[in-house]
Parts: C-alpha cells; structure tokens; sequence
C-alpha cells in the first residue's frame, strides 16, 4: 500500500517527491521529428496571422488551454509575450471558422537548427472533427519549409491524455522527460479559480 511522501522537498528517484499544497506538478514529454513530410497536395486552412496583436492572442490561448491548466502565457506581461508574438522568428496563426478563432498554431525558429511547436491546440467544442490533423500537417509543412535539424514539441500530462499519441502519429518520437514543478496558477491568479477541474486545487 503506498503511502502519502513526506515533507521533504528532495526529488526521489524511486518513490514520492512531495509537492507543496500551493504548487502544482506535471510530467513533461519532450518529442522531436526530423524527417520532412512528403509533399502532399492540401486544400487551404483558413489560417489568420496574429502577429503582435496580444489581446487576440490571449483570447485564443485561454479558450484553448484554460482547461489543460496552460499557464506559461498568462504570467507573461504584455510586453514579454508582444516581444515574443513580434519576432520574425516566430510565427503564431489562427485557425479560423465563421468569424471567429478556433486553432491557435504558434512556431518558433529562434534557435538556430530547430522549429519549435511552442503551442497547438483547439477549442474544446473544435476538437475530434479532423481539424487538428489538417492542422498539424500545415505545422509540419512550414516547419520544414526552412532549413531545420529537427522540429520538436513538449507536452505534459495535464494536457489532453491523447496528445502523445496524435504526436507520434504525427512522426514524432520521444526522447526526454523531466517534471515541471510550479505554483498552482490558480492560486496565484493568472487562471480562473475553476480551471482545470480535473486537477484539484489543495487546502493547506
């Protein structure tokens, strides 16, 4: 029967690392692809460049990853992340439908030899439909349509429980995991109160 870890803060590495009731802790899985795609004849997404607009991005971000607990934007200053959004290097799009953002597809080629997919995701009403496989083959294609070692992306157990697989059908392979430790957003206001039900808020 196993038991609840202690009070000490040292990483186990066979057995129980405890987490502080105000922080929150994941998995990370970190994959990487470094074939091209073949050249495949593909009908046109309607994809929206979002460039330096923040508050669209935001939007976007927290329709999208509220219920997954992603919170590495919202701590972000508006300038950090205008900054970021307004790199030549980095390319962050919306899917769009109807009149409104569905898809949010953001690359980063700032480190020289690779593309990152540094966010993907769909709205939950979005999800199931197709749209993120059409929507990870156009991340592939302009990924590799500069010259890149690898294209490679993280994701974590808060995420959607099928986001590894639809990677590795995606041609990516796993290579690395660490565990991200960090303070409950929620506690300390960059989420809602009520994100990510899944992931129960402690009580000291």
């Amino acid at each position: 029967m196993s038991h609840p870890p202690t009070d000490d803060p040292r990483l186990c590495l066979d057995g129980y690392t405890p987490v502080p009731p105000t922080h929150v802790a994941a998995v990370v899985t970190y994959l990487e692809r470094r074939d091209p795609p073949a050249p495949r004849p593909a009908e046109p997404l309607p994809l929206a460049a979002i460039g330096a607009d923040v508050a669209r991005y935001r939007a976007l971000y927290a329709a999208i990853g509220t219920p997954w607990l992603w919170f590495g934007r919202a701590r972000m200053t508006d300038d950090a992340l205008g900054t970021i959004l307004s790199h030549p290097d980095v390319e962050a799009l919306a899917l769009t439908e109807d009149g409104r953002d569905i898809g949010l597809l953001e690359l980063d080629w700032r480190q020289a030899g690779d593309a990152q997919l540094a966010y993907f995701g769909l709205v939950p009403e979005a999800v199931g439909q197709g749209r993120g496989r059409r929507l990870m083959d156009e991340a592939l294609a302009r990924a590799f349509a500069r010259p890149i070692r690898r294209f490679w992306v993280h994701t974590c157990t808060f995420d959607h429980p099928g986001a590894v697989a639809f990677y590795r059908r995606s041609g990516f392979r796993p290579y690395a995991r660490a565990i991200e430790v960090t303070p409950d957003p929620r506690l300390t206001g960059d989420l809602p109160g009520d994100a990510a039900g899944q992931i129960p808020v402690l009580t000291a």
